[in-house]
Parts: C-alpha cells; sequence; structure tokens
C-alpha cells in the first residue's frame, strides 16, 4: 500500500483489485488459447497480435509494479 493509505481504506481494495486483475489478463488469455487449440486441434488459430500485445503489456507493467517495491524495501532493510 501506498505510505500515509490505511489498510481498510477503499483505495487499499482498490490498489489490490487492479493488481489482481493485471494477474487475471495474462491467465484468462493463457485459457483462451488453450481453448482455441482444443476447438481446432493445432495451434495454427492463434491469438491476434492485439491479445499479444495486451497480455505483455499487462505483464510488463505488473513486472516493473513488483521491481520497483522489491527495490524499495532492499533499500529499507538493515
Amino acid at each position: 500500500m501506498p505510505e500515509g493509505m490505511h489498510e481498510a481504506s477503499r483505495g487499499s481494495d482498490m490498489i489490490k483489485r487492479l493488481l489482481s486483475n493485471l494477474g487475471t489478463i495474462g491467465n484468462g488469455l493463457a485459457e483462451l488459447l488453450g481453448l482455441m487449440v482444443l476447438v481446432t486441434g493445432s495451434t495454427a488459430s492463434t491469438l491476434s497480435a492485439r491479445h499479444a500485445k495486451l497480455a505483455v503489456g499487462a505483464a510488463a507493467t505488473f513486472a516493473t509494479f513488483l521491481f520497483d517495491i522489491h527495490k524499495k524495501t532492499v533499500r529499507e532493510v538493515p
């Protein structure tokens, strides 16, 4: 949580939900691709480039956020 934001505040719940949703995007696209393979029997019918960009963008955003938290935490450890 951002400094000064109380854990029980409404903003805290929104941040948790947004981070959870970022992780869900990748899972959902992977499930969709798996379903497409089951239906068509091959990987020839893949997701479009826009779906790939969504997955990569969500993963990059989430990874950057986690890395920033890691850097801040490492600096604070005595």
